[in-house]
This record gives structure tokens, sequence and C-alpha cells, in this order.
């Protein structure tokens, strides 16, 4: 850590600082790009519980007709076993392919390091793209997902929205026959109000046509 922060404070004062730079920079990138790979290779042996036996590779139009499918399931598997990243992995895997008695008989045990590696480097295109192309469709799928939750969870809203305006309406008609009813009961009862005054007056006048005969016979 010293060594590095006195670098990077001093570097300007190098005479070969842009050589030096690019190769600080090839470096970062180599292990980026192993890094990738490993990711890759993670990935496309945690979809499988038994990837030594189950493991498919997606071709598409790269099929080799010099690799059978098995010895590519078993390369790739046993890179990943192995350690992608691992310090002359290509050579530990050429021994674990001729300690194989799968392949006792097959031209993938007198392959060459160099050329396993460069076969392994195929695969290991070929599994990145079916990742990438994985990640796409669940990219897809969770959108639908999202939209159609969206869309579901609208309809209650619309449903009560209508509710409401339902229930305005029927509130406004129920307001307007109440108010018609109470003025209908206002109306009976002042015509019943006024109906007994007549009934009222013709009373008296009979009360006093009676006392005004009564003296008229005293």
């Amino acid at each position: 850590m010293e060594y590095s922060a006195v670098f990077w404070e001093r570097c300007h004062e190098l005479q070969d600082i842009d050589n030096i730079m690019a190769q600080i920079e090839r470096g970062e990138t180599e292990i980026q790009r192993r890094l990738s790979i490993k990711k890759a290779l993670d990935a496309k042996m945690a979809r499988y519980r038994e990837p030594f036996h189950q493991l498919r590779i997606s071709y598409g139009t790269n099929k080799n007709k010099n690799y059978k499918e098995d010895e590519d399931r078993f390369l790739v598997c046993m890179l990943h076993k192995l350690g992608f990243d691992k310090e002359n992995v290509y050579e530990e895997l050429r021994a674990a392919v001729q300690a194989s008695e799968q392949f006792r008989d097959s031209l993938l045990k007198w392959r060459t390091a160099t050329e396993l590696q460069r076969r392994c480097n195929t695969l290991i295109t070929l599994i990145e793209r079916e990742n990438a192309e994985l990640e796409e469709r669940e990219k897809i799928n969770k959108k639908k997902e999202v939209s159609k939750s969206s869309n579901l969870g609208g309809i209650p809203v619309q449903i009560s929205s209508k509710s409401s305006q339902k229930r305005k309406k029927d509130t406004s008609a129920g307001g307007i026959q109440k108010i018609e009813k109470i003025d209908k009961e206002k109306k009976v009862s002042k015509s019943s109000n006024l109906g007994g005054i007549p009934a009222q007056i013709s009373s008296k006048s009979s009360q006093k046509l009676k006392k005004d005969i009564s003296v008229g016979g005293v």
C-alpha cells in the first residue's frame, strides 16, 4: 500500500511512464476479464444439480464437429472445478482428461493444453452469450409482470371511482325524493289546518244561533 501511494505520487517523474501506465491498464483489463469469466461459469454451473451429467451448451451455429457435447461438458465442468484463474490450469485440465476413463478411446485425450485452452475459450464465449440472453429474457418478463400488476391494480380504483359516482348519484336522487316527500307532507298538513278553520267557525255560529233562539223564546 505504501509503495502504491508513493508510485502514484511520483509516477510523473518516470521517463517511461506511458509504457508503465499501458501495462497497468492491460493488467486491470485482464483482471476484470477473469472476474467476468468466473462469474459466467458460476452462473452456468448453478443452473444444474449435477452439471457433469446435465450441463448443456447452446451452440447455435458454432457447433464444432471435432468436439462432442460430452467432451465439451467435461471441459467446462472440470475447468470450473479446477479454477479458471488458476495458474497452469490447462495443463491440469489436460491431465484430468488423460486420467478419465470416459475418454480412453477419444481424440480428446491427445489434445494439447493449448488446444484445450482454445476450445475452452470458445465454450466460454458461448456460455456468456447464453447468460446474456437469459438475463435479457428475465428483464422482459419482469417488465411484463410489473405492467400486468399495474393494470390489475388499476381495476379496483376504477370500480371504486364508478361506485363513488353511483353513490353520489343515488344520494342526490334520494335527497330530491326526500325533499319532495317533505313538501308533500307540508302541503297535506297545511290543507288539514285550513280545513279545520271553517269547522270551528261553524260550531261557534251554531252555538250563537241556539243562544239567540233561547233568548227570543224567553
